[in-house]
């Protein structure tokens, strides 16, 4: 256990994160395991809470997949992905926006208050915050390359910075829910990595970290000595390519590409399964996870 004058030795140690990353935009994707298990919601809340107390400003874009998932499984729906993407039918885009808005969002910036931080909970629906277009994804198959509709995702057409700007000057935390609509009304879900990459990008953000369920890249994701500090642009690339890097990573991968080729002065892949990672990434000089580098 830490005695008071560790504790404040720790304080007085991240003294110069804390007056470097003073009123900074530290743009977070919140996922994985860490948004199912109690323990680690309630201590990623206070980490939040943590990073607004000491003066940055934090954007947090949140995921939801798995409640979706159980929640069409209950309903006897069957869900598909394909690279980390998941096909969404008309009921099951309805389903994921209830999930999303109604519940999850909802639960985070309400976790967030209750530690004292002043929290927002909005999705992209809101002042046309994310204007969407549906996605064409392009798979190789069979040596050719194939069109796949995906239904009802989409991707970002372009992101109202002006409304997140208000919303942080105004001293409040944006959580964000991963939902578009295009010119008509119609909605679309939209993968939370690509969300965050391009928001981050949007307001070059000084950090773009994403959560996930492992500690970072790996050369060999069966072999932990192979793991990957700094992952360049190039580099990650050609383990797509050859399938090192698949299916969920990709997306995050990509975000943390765009966001630093647009003024986000550092991008982050970490495992939120590690109770304070946020916070060992950011006042801590060894870091954490793997870092995308260009």
């Amino acid at each position: 256990m830490f005695d008071s004058k560790q504790k404040i030795e720790t304080l007085i140690e991240a003294m110069p994160y804390i007056r470097r990353f003073q009123n900074k935009i530290i743009v977070i994707k919140y996922g994985g395991h860490a948004m199912v298990n109690p323990d680690l919601k309630q201590k990623f809340a206070q980490d939040i809470a943590f990073l607004q107390f000491s003066g940055l400003r934090p954007v947090v874009v949140h995921g939801g997949g798995p409640e979706i998932t159980q929640m069409l499984s209950r309903l006897g729906k069957k869900s598909e992905f394909i690279e980390g993407l998941r096909v969404t039918d008309a009921e099951a885009m309805e389903i994921a926006q209830m999930v999303l808005v109604g519940k999850i969002n909802t639960d985070i910036t309400s976790a967030m208050v209750r530690y004292g931080a002043k929290a927002l909970g909005i999705n992209g629906k809101d002042s046309n915050l994310l204007m969407a277009c549906k996605l064409l994804k392009k798979i190789k198959k069979d040596d050719k390359i194939k069109e796949i509709d995906l239904g009802f995702v989409g991707d970002v057409k372009s992101i109202n910075g002006e409304f997140l700007r208000t919303i942080l000057d105004s001293g409040y935390i944006p959580v964000i829910a991963p939902l578009g609509s295009d010119e008509n009304g119609q909605s679309y879900n939209i993968n939370a990595d690509t969300v965050a990459g391009k928001i981050a990008a949007t307001l070059q953000a000084e950090k773009l970290i994403m959560l996930t369920d492992v500690k970072g890249i790996f050369e060999n994701p069966k072999d932990p000595k192979s793991f990957i500090s700094e992952l360049s642009f190039d580099k990650a690339y050609e383990m797509i390519l050859r399938g090192a890097i698949d299916g969920g990573m990709i997306p995050k991968i990509n975000a943390c590409i765009l966001a630093l080729k647009n003024q986000t002065k550092a991008a982050h892949i970490i495992d939120g399964t590690i109770p304070r990672s946020i916070l060992m990434e950011i006042f801590t000089d060894k870091g954490f996870g793997t870092m995308v580098v260009k």
